[in-house]
């Protein structure tokens, strides 16, 4: 098992990408936190890796605060002895589905709570783990980004211009760590599947769902969207041993979308 032996955290793990990544990597062989700012449903991931004969741990964990981000990675080495892996992936476009948000009608309070949540948490929480790290002189850090950091979809500037900050954040941190054996690396995910985007769009039918998947699929060189299983094998190749001469790339995982 390519994890074998490795603890990780995953930010945002109880659904979506990051439950995808969280099960993907306890397959393999690590042990995992579930930090995630629903308690709930990160307790449902834990047990769903844990009936799957996997190790996890869930913890509540609102990532726009230190000084919860600092009792989730307490709690991480309490629980497991160490952190190897951290990956970046809480976050969320927040008001919906491919709504645009032209320039003009973005308020400083949504500005601020996107860059909070998309930007600052995955900053917050490498500035926790990576010193750990550093003092095993080891780690992979894998941030989640967004296609429309560098393809915007629709007009979201506060949104894409959080996950552009992404790769920033990785291009810099993959620099300042080289040496200490750490590799940074981001992901920039296409349009995918997820409950997030089938709750957005709960109204409607089974039916009516598939077309709009559909619809999205044919913007998409490869012709469908994206699942978490998807995201789930890059973090995973950038997680483990496979990758431990690649540190400060930004792969798209978004089906020929560049």
């Amino acid at each position: 098992m390519l994890l074998e032996g490795r603890v990780a955290i995953v930010t945002g793990g109880a659904s979506g990408i990051g439950r995808g990544i969280a099960e993907r990597f306890a397959k393999e062989g690590a042990k995992v936190t579930i930090a995630d700012v629903s308690a709930a449903k990160a307790g449902d991931t834990q047990r769903a890796i844990e009936a799957a004969g996997g190790k996890a741990l869930a913890v509540e964990c609102d990532v726009t605060s230190a000084n919860q981000i600092r009792a989730m990675a307490d709690a991480t080495v309490a629980a497991f002895g160490t952190i190897d892996i951290l990956v970046n992936n809480a976050g969320a476009l927040l008001g919906g589905v491919h709504t645009p948000s032209n320039l003009a009608a973005i308020t400083d309070e949504a500005w601020d709570r996107m860059h909070n949540l998309n930007l600052k948490g995955a900053f917050l929480c490498s500035r926790e783990v990576a010193p750990r790290m550093q003092a095993n002189k080891y780690g992979k850090i894998v941030n989640i980004s967004s296609i429309g950091a560098v393809h915007p979809p629709k007009p979201t500037a506060h949104y894409n211009s959080a996950k552009a900050g992404v790769l920033g954040l990785t291009y810099d941190m993959a620099t300042e760590f080289a040496r200490d054996n750490i590799t940074v690396n981001a992901i920039m995910p296409g349009p995918i599947r997820t409950s997030f985007y089938d709750e957005t769009i709960g109204s409607l039918s089974a039916e009516e769902k598939d077309s709009f998947f559909g619809m999205i699929g044919t913007e998409v060189p490869m012709q469908r969207v994206g699942t978490p299983d998807d995201i789930a094998g890059a973090a995973l190749f950038l997680a483990s041993d496979l990758s431990s001469y690649v540190t400060g790339v930004a792969l798209p995982v978004a089906g020929g979308l560049s």
